[in-house]
């Protein structure tokens, strides 16, 4: 999978990701779901479990920056 197919999928923290932490993402991809290491996008950010987030970046081989997909 190259770089650019990963970036703009969306996702679920499944391991709180915040500034210090490194989360985890479980990401729809290649015809199933794989978890991803997850850093925050923005280094001040804070985001919970069950949170739906969208992948900014993506660093081979497992692991993402995300955003919250949605505002809260």
């Amino acid at each position: 999978m190259d770089d650019a197919s990963m970036v703009g999928l969306m996702g679920r923290v499944t391991g709180t990701i915040g500034p210090g932490l490194v989360g985890e993402v479980i990401v729809r991809v290649r015809g199933g779901a794989e978890h991803f290491l997850a850093y925050p996008a923005s280094p001040k950010d804070r985001i919970a479990s069950g949170t739906v987030v969208m992948v900014v970046e993506y660093l081979p081989p497992r692991t993402v920056y995300v955003s919250a997909a949605y505002d809260s």
